[in-house]
């Protein structure tokens, strides 16, 4: 499958808007965490990161389709937090989340620390980041009794290049 990523525009919002929900909906059924699921986010908060400068936001595409997205926001000059990562559920476990975070390594030769959050309980997605060299970092955050949100840091060295 080949994965390529699109920067995203003001005109994508609607398309990333109903992509998110329909890769976090289960998540937020299963969880109820409705203060900080990306599902439960309004399509003025998605519209904000896509036009936010410090953001860059992407359209995953797979084979050509439309297959989820990614938010990179830039802390520091050297730091970057991935704020959400999502794949449609038709994707999911097809390796296009793995592609997708080498891709954006590339895209931003002088980061040299991504961080990024996910529920404790979805041991494939705490498997997906740690297989790529994500370490576990800080206090988990207790969301209610059915979740608890984890928080990742991957410390890379700079030399990597590419393009977006």
């Amino acid at each position: 499958m080949i994965v390529k990523l699109e920067k995203a525009f003001e005109a994508d919002a609607q398309r990333l808007f109903d992509m998110q929900r329909a890769a976090f909906l289960p998540l937020l059924e299963k969880y109820r965490d409705f203060d900080t699921s990306p599902a439960a986010e309004p399509i003025e908060q998605l519209r904000s990161k896509i036009t936010n400068h410090k953001n860059t936001f992407f359209i995953i595409l797979a084979d050509g389709k439309l297959a989820g997205g990614i938010c990179i926001k830039q802390k520091a000059e050297e730091r970057f937090r991935i704020s959400p990562i999502f794949v449609l559920p038709e994707y999911q476990g097809s390796g296009i989340a793995q592609e997708t975070l080498r891709q954006v390594e590339m895209c931003f030769p002088n980061a040299e620390i991504w961080q990024l959050s996910t529920l404790l309980e979805e041991k494939g997605n705490c498997y997906l980041y740690e297989k790529v060299g994500y370490i576990q970092i800080g206090l988990p955050k207790i969301l209610n009794e059915r979740a608890t949100l984890i928080h990742y840091q991957k410390n890379v060295s700079t030399g990597l290049h590419g393009s977006c």
